[in-house]
C-alpha cells in the first residue's frame, strides 16, 4: 500500500469522472493536482485544498510542467465521445492517441511511478457470446471511440516495455451520477434524465432491449483509488457493477424514480452500437474484496435530484 500521503495529478480532473476522482484522492489524505482547461470557468470537484493547474492536454509544455514532482498520474482526458468520434473518426488519430504518445513519453523522462488510464468497458469487447466480458478476452471494438481507446492501451504497453513506465488500464463500464453532462451525448441515463427534465420523450434504440453495465460515479472511483493505492497484479481491470440492465428496464426505474410519466420513442439502432456488456469484476474483488455497490434506483434518484436543481 503507498505511504499516508502520495503524490496524485490527474489529468482531466473537473470532468465528471475527474471531478469525483479529486474528491476521492483528496478524502483518503493524498496531495492531488488537478490538470485542466477549466474552459467553463466551474470547478466541479467539491475537496478543499487541491491544487490546480489550467492547462491544455493537446500542449506538450503544458503537460511536461504539469508532471513535474508528481509520483502518480491519472489520464482521464478525451477530445472525444462516443458520438463525437462517429462523426469523425479521424480524430482520435489527431488528438487522443498523440497526446497520449506526449503524456507518456514525458512520464517516463519525469520518472512518474505509475500511469492509470480511464479506458472503455463498454464499447471495447465488442460483440461476443459471454455472459460477462472478462479483461482475458480479446477486444473487438467496431466504433471509432472504443478503437481509439484500445490503440492508446496499445501505446501503455509500449511504454511499459520500452522505458519501464508502470501502467494500470481501467476499462470502465457506464458510470453515471452527478455532474454527469448531457451535453456531450454521453451517459444515457444523465441524456433520459435531462430529456424527462425538459419535458422531451426518451429515445430508445431498437426494442430497448440492449443492456449494460451501470456504476454510480462515486463506486466506480472508490474502485480506481484502491486500484491505485494497492500494489496491483495486473495491469489491467475491469471497474463496474457486474450487473446489467437492459434500456427498456432503466426506463422503467426512471419512471418510478421519478413518479413522471414517461414518453418514449424508439428508433433504428446505430450500426456501431452492440447489443450486450456486462462486465467480470472478479479480478478486481479478488485483490481488493468485496464493495457494496449503491442501488441503480437509489443512485438514479440522486442523479434526478441534481438535475431538478439545475446542478448537472
Amino acid at each position: 500500500m503507498l505511504g499516508a500521503v502520495s503524490s496524485f495529478l490527474v489529468v482531466g480532473g473537473n470532468g465528471f469522472l475527474g471531478s469525483h476522482l479529486v474528491d476521492e484522492l483528496a478524502a483518503r489524505g493524498h496531495t492531488v493536482t488537478v490538470f485542466d482547461r477549466f474552459s467553463a470557468g466551474v470547478i466541479r470537484y467539491r475537496a478543499a485544498g487541491v491544487a490546480q493547474i489550467i492547462g491544455d492536454y493537446l500542449n506538450r509544455a503544458d503537460i511536461s510542467a504539469a508532471l513535474a514532482g508528481q509520483e502518480y498520474v491519472f489520464h482521464l482526458v478525451s477530445t472525444t465521445s462516443p458520438a463525437t468520434a462517429e462523426d469523425d473518426p479521424t480524430l482520435d488519430l489527431r488528438t487522443n492517441i498523440p497526446a497520449s504518445i506526449d503524456l507518456f513519453s514525458l512520464a517516463a523522462q519525469r520518472r512518474v511511478r505509475r500511469v492509470l488510464f480511464a479506458s472503455t468497458g463498454g464499447a471495447i469487447y465488442g460483440d461476443q457470446r459471454a455472459e460477462l466480458m472478462d479483461e482475458s478476452m480479446s477486444p473487438r471494438p467496431v466504433s471509432p471511440y472504443a478503437i481509439g481507446k484500445l490503440a492508446i492501451e496499445g501505446y501503455l504497453r509500449y511504454f511499459r516495455r520500452k522505458a519501464g513506465l508502470e501502467s494500470v488500464v481501467f476499462r470502465v463500464s457506464n458510470p453515471y451520477g452527478p455532474r454527469q453532462s448531457a451535453a456531450k451525448r454521453q451517459g444515457v441515463i444523465s441524456i433520459f434524465l435531462n430529456e424527462l427534465a425538459a419535458g422531451r420523450p426518451l429515445t430508445v434504440f431498437g426494442d430497448g432491449s440492449m443492456e449494460r453495465d451501470f456504476i454510480a460515479v462515486t463506486d466506480a472511483v472508490r474502485m480506481m483509488a484502491d486500484v491505485a493505492e494497492g500494489e496491483p497484479r495486473h495491469d489491467l481491470y475491469n471497474i463496474g457493477s457486474g450487473r446489467g440492465a437492459t434500456v427498456a428496464s432503466l426506463v422503467e426505474t426512471i419512471r418510478s424514480v421519478t413518479a413522471l410519466d414517461v414518453a418514449v420513442e424508439h428508433r433504428p439502432t446505430p450500426a456501431t452500437f452492440i447489443d450486450r456488456v456486462v462486465l467480470d469484476t472478479s479480478r478486481f474483488r479478488s485483490e481488493f474484496g468485496e464493495r457494496d455497490l449503491v442501488d441503480l434506483a437509489e443512485g438514479i434518484g440522486a442523479m434526478w435530484a441534481d438535475v431538478r436543481d439545475g446542478a448537472s
